[in-house]
């Protein structure tokens, strides 16, 4: 059986003929385990109700034989990726049939009894099914128009990650130190030395493991958990008209300017370190490649753009917990980071590539992504007003719109009414203003009983016209 798919119209084979295609051209058997059932589509694991996922992360320790054991784990998990790729390409390509997870995994039942790839053996056969899921949920999103086609993971660009399921790993909770206990891997004979930073929630069993290895050579485990997270006391103002509000402008000079005046200043971590890394840039580029002298030249500058983001990540970390704490209502900026980061040409180009660099090390994209999932866990809202609003050359004691400023003006005077205005802290003031009318205009068409969304949307309300 055929049948016509996408805009070429490439006719694409079923039915019957497909199954004789899988087995014999592709090698995938056909389904030899409860024949008399009907295939059924496999569901993802939905929360339970009440609970949220989230995400520890602990610095690990293994041993020697257990570092090796993970090193082939990670190798493994990066071949079935790449098997799986290149037998769904070669499939549609040549045959024009369709594969899913299901045959990727007889496919992978087959590659682990072959002779010349049974080392697949030493490694659990459920992590190199969470490859091969990886997979399919990239080209779930290749299909959907999300994402682009599923590239083939490389040892120097890829990062090194396995991902155990339940059935993969065993979790034995310390009755001393509740959340703490003792985690044991799938063909691993000892559990793994942990250093327990902070505890999980007692009693709660882990959902997922995924061990990484960073390229300092430092190991990671991040237990996934179901954990109810429940909404922080709501914030009102002093004059308790309200929720309180506070408007981000964010920004290179500092990083992040609140309404009320307060300017909170970016770390500049790569102007910090910028010499350090160039020197040992230079050492590197001296050294024989291939050299072990080399690669510890490359060690050496792993371990320092390591100490660069974790620094960075736990100062954002600290900043945005305050905010969400201290307000019920925070108010930002939708921010076209890709656009800003477009590659220097022409004239000027060093100068661009300097602003870029300066961008990147700000981060405006890991502050934005932590105020989202915050927000959404304690009880918050995050209003992110349009990117064509005037907020900086908007006069926030008039409303009169001014001229556009050019970014060296860091201060200018109102036409209208004459006042003076800190470019930063009069962008931030105009936000709140906006975000709060956004959030009064949703607040009040919401039905009864029905409670705040964690995000609002300017671009998503086509109806609301940017106020002048």
């Amino acid at each position: 059986m055929v049948e016509a798919t996408g805009k070429d119209k490439a006719v694409r084979v079923t039915g019957a003929e497909a199954k004789r295609v899988k087995r014999e051209a592709l090698g995938v058997p056909d389904r030899v385990k409860h024949r008399q059932r009907a295939a059924v589509p496999m569901q993802r694991r939905a929360p339970e109700a009440g609970t949220r996922q989230r995400v520890y992360r602990y610095r690990c320790y293994p041993s020697p034989s257990q570092t090796a054991q993970l090193i082939k784990t990670f190798g493994a998990c990066r071949w079935a990726y790449n098997e799986g790729l290149a037998l769904r390409d070669k499939a549609w390509r040549e045959h024009r049939v369709s594969l899913g997870f299901a045959e990727s995994c007889r496919a992978l039942t087959g590659w682990r009894n072959a002779e010349g790839t049974r080392w697949l053996q030493e490694v659990s056969s459920t992590v190199l099914q969470q490859a091969l899921r990886h997979l399919d949920a990239a080209f779930g999103r290749f299909f959907q128009g999300s994402g682009k086609h599923p590239k083939r993971k490389k040892k120097s660009r890829s990062p090194d990650s396995a991902t155990y399921v339940r059935t993969g790993f065993r979790w034995v909770e310390d009755p001393e130190r509740p959340g703490t206990g003792l985690i044991a891997l799938a063909k691993q004979s000892g559990p793994l030395r942990i250093r327990w930073s902070r505890p999980l929630p007692a009693g709660v069993r882990p959902v997922k493991l995924t061990v990484s290895r960073d390229r300092a050579g430092r190991f990671f485990v991040s237990v996934l958990v179901e954990e109810r997270i429940g909404p922080l006391p709501p914030v009102f103002r002093r004059d308790g008209g309200g929720p309180k509000a506070v408007g981000l402008d964010l920004g290179l000079a500092a990083l992040v300017t609140l309404d009320d005046g307060e300017k909170v200043g970016r770390p500049r971590l790569l102007e910090k370190y910028g010499a350090q890394l160039a020197d040992l840039q230079r050492s590197l580029h001296r050294k024989e490649r291939g050299s072990r002298n080399r690669d510890k030249a490359r060690q050496e500058i792993a371990r320092l753009y390591a100490l660069i983001g974790d620094v960075r990540r736990n100062a954002l970390d600290q900043l945005t917990t305050r905010l969400v704490r201290e307000n019920q209502v925070l108010v930002v900026e939708d921010l076209a980071i890709a656009s800003l980061l477009r590659s220097p040409r022409g004239r000027g180009r060093r100068r661009k590539a300097g602003l870029n660099r300066a961008i990147l090390d700000a981060s405006w994209g890991e502050l934005l992504r932590q105020l989202r999932y915050k927000c959404a866990w304690y009880g918050r809202t995050l209003v992110v007003v349009d990117r064509f609003f005037p907020s900086t050359r908007r006069c926030s004691a008039c409303g009169v719109t001014g001229p556009k400023l050019d970014p060296a003006v860091r201060g200018w005077s109102c036409g209208g009414c004459g006042e003076a205005h800190d470019r930063d802290v009069n962008a931030a003031r105009n936000l709140r203003d906006e975000g709060m009318r956004l959030y009064e205009r949703v607040a009040s068409s919401l039905p009864p009983g029905r409670t705040m969304p964690s995000v609002i949307r300017a671009s998503e309300m086509p109806d609301v016209e940017l106020t002048t």
